[in-house]
This record gives C-alpha cells, structure tokens and sequence, in this order.
C-alpha cells in the first residue's frame, strides 16, 4: 500500500510535516512496510515556508525586520530559483504579539522584507497571507516600501488608520522603484472584501481583539485608505475579492499589481501534489480544527479535490471535526485525533501520541474493510 500524507499544521502544536511524521508512525504499526510519502500542505498562512522547504522549493534565509508591535524580530522568507516567498504570520503573526491595541499594530515588517527581498535581487515573490496580527489595510507595508500617507493640510500621518482623519491622501512619488519590475503575488484562502460586513475588520477584527463597539471606525478607516490609493490609481475594485486577507493587506497588495490565487493551490504545484497523489493508494489530509470552512480554499479541501481527480480514496484526520454534512461528502471519513474528551490545552500537548493512535486505527478499519469486501 502507497498512502500520501498531506496534511495542514496544527497552529500552535504540530508543524504539516510534524503531523505527516506522526500519522505515518501510527501507520506503520500495522503496515511496517507501508509506502509513505510524506507531504506537507499550507494554504497561505502560517507553515507555508516550511512546508515549501521540505518540498526542496528553496532555502530559507533570515532577515530582521520590526513586528507589528514595533519591535525588531528575526523572521525567514523562503529563496528559490525563480520563485521567492514571504509568510505574513513570521513578520506580524498573531501568536507573537503582547499587549498591544489592534489600533496600535502595523505592517511595516512586511514591507520592510519585501525591500530586503529586492535587495537579494529577488523578481518574483509571492506573499502568503494569513495569520496575521493587523488590521491595517496594508498601510504600514506601504510606507515602509516609501509611500506616504497625508492628511488634508499635508502633514504627514503615522501608519495606523484608527487614528486617521476622515479624509486621507497617498503619496506614491516614493514608492521602491524597482516594484515596477517584480512580479508580485498574494496567496490565500480568504476571498473577503476590505471593507463591509463581510470586509477585514467585520469578520478578522474580532480575533485580533476588535471589539463590536469600534467596528464602524475600523471599517470607516479602511475604507478612507481605499479611496486615497484609488484616487492615486484607479482600476482595482474596491469590493475586489481577497483584500481583506491579513487585515486588508490584499488590498494593499493588489493595488500593487499582485495577482491573487489559492495559497493550497499554489503549494500544491509547488509540491508536484497531483501526480504524487496519482500513483497512491490512500491520501490522508488535516488541520488543527476542521469545519464547514475547511471546504472553502483550506489545504484539506484541495487534497480531497486533486483525490477525487485521481480517483483515490481520501480521510480526513484534524484535531476537533465538527460535524457537516459537506465535510462527509468531500472526504472517505471524517475522523479526530482526540479519544475522548479533552481540553484545548490537552489536545495540543497530546497532538503527535495521538494521531498516531488514531492513524493506526484508521488502517485497522480500512484493511478490516477490504477483508470483508474480498
């Protein structure tokens, strides 16, 4: 038997291909000799580099950038033959920030990167998104990539739309000049407007520590920061799908010139997923926590998919799986690590025992199945 394990990480437990080494232990307790391939997915957000790294996709390399907070962090980014990658969750990720206001956070680490990037002669770089600890549409990434953002009078305004004026401008005169020759990408699984009840701060705010009372202002300033880049450089939609990834920095990023595609996609042709999936008998895929989001760009979903393409039966193993009924359809079994109940806390710490104790019970079923059919 030749099972494909291409599972998501676990945030704030397993790294992807943490969870794959476990998964397979847990195979090959019953099937010594079972043929693993071991394949780690992300879907634009956090373990996106890493999962790329063991795909051999590049090196990583290591810059020092400030956080959303202000302070000076080591963080990688990922240098491969033509293509290079920057992981928003290592520059501004929401596990590393203290006690902060979410109005007080930027993203002028990322585009701090982006200018190392382009300093390492970097020409095509592609932006995962996801994870993110802003909410402010990308304007800090802007100003660290030289622009400049004005109030009516011309003095010039801090990155941090919460506390901008109603009427905002932007300088672009000083933008890096050579962003006109990179070819820019945003990966994600998010396909949220800017702003909106759908929109960055309506739907990511609250996660980030927005409370209810301040969404209107949130969203009143994100929308003050749409209309300044338009009137700059009109074209983009302002409702275009995906600004709203990373608190608005798909927007930012967009206006820029990047094009927008599927973070799991993208890793999976990075990764050769298809064909790797084509000779298989059996893929297992997962998360952290699975739900009737999963099927909507999440990296378990497009497992399942280039699966079913192949005609190869696919399980899902996550840590918690809530029940849907779309989630049954999509994949060969539903199954979670925990064997019973169990706090947040515990489930992380067991993560690795137990998914190999629910992987090999899984094979237990899958070869009792095939017993009976013969």
């Amino acid at each position: 038997m030749r099972c494909v394990l291409a599972p998501d990480s676990f945030k704030g437990s397993l790294a992807a291909a943490e969870v794959a080494a476990a998964i397979g232990r847990g195979l090959q307790r019953v099937l010594p000799d079972i043929a693993l391939d071991i394949c780690p997915m992300a879907d634009g957000g956090e373990g996106t580099l890493l999962a790329l790294a063991s795909a051999g996709c590049g090196q990583l390399r290591t810059a020092t950038v400030h956080d959303a907070e202000g302070r000076l962090r080591p963080v990688q980014w990922l240098q491969g033959a033509e293509l290079a990658v920057l992981e928003v969750a290592q520059v501004v990720g929401l596990p590393d920030v203290g006690a902060s206001l979410l109005a007080e956070r930027h993203s002028g680490g990322v585009g701090e990167l982006l200018r190392q990037m382009l300093d390492a002669g970097c020409r095509r770089i592609a932006v995962a998104l996801g994870g993110s600890s802003t909410n402010d549409g990308g304007a800090g990434l802007l100003a660290a990539l030289g622009g400049r953002w004005l109030a009516a009078d011309g003095s010039q305004l801090p990155p941090l739309p919460a506390s901008w004026p109603p009427a905002v401008y932007f300088d672009e005169s000083g933008l890096d000049p050579r962003l006109a020759g990179v070819q820019l990408e945003v990966w994600s699984d998010v396909g949220n407007p800017l702003c909106g009840p759908q929109g960055a701060s309506a739907v990511f705010g609250p996660q980030k520590g927005l409370l209810a009372q301040d969404l209107p202002r949130f969203d009143a300033a994100l929308q003050s920061l749409a209309c300044a880049l338009l009137r700059q450089k009109p074209g983009l939609p302002p409702q275009v799908a995906g600004g709203g990834a990373a608190g608005g920095m798909g927007f930012a990023l967009q206006w820029l010139g990047a094009r927008q595609q599927s973070g799991a996609a993208a890793l999976a042709a990075a990764n050769g997923l298809a064909a790797r999936i084509a000779t298989a008998d059996w893929v297992i895929t997962g998360e952290g926590r699975s739900d009737s989001q999963t099927l909507h760009g999440k990296a378990p979903a497009l497992v399942a998919q280039r699966a079913r393409e192949h005609g190869v039966a696919v399980s899902l193993l996550s840590g918690a799986v809530e029940g849907s009924a779309a989630l049954s359809e999509a994949f060969d079994g539903c199954f979670s690590l925990c064997p019973g109940p169990a706090s947040l806390a515990d489930a992380m710490q067991q993560a690795a025992p137990w998914l190999e104790q629910a992987a090999e019970q899984m094979l237990r079923l899958r070869l009792a199945a095939r017993r009976q059919a013969c």
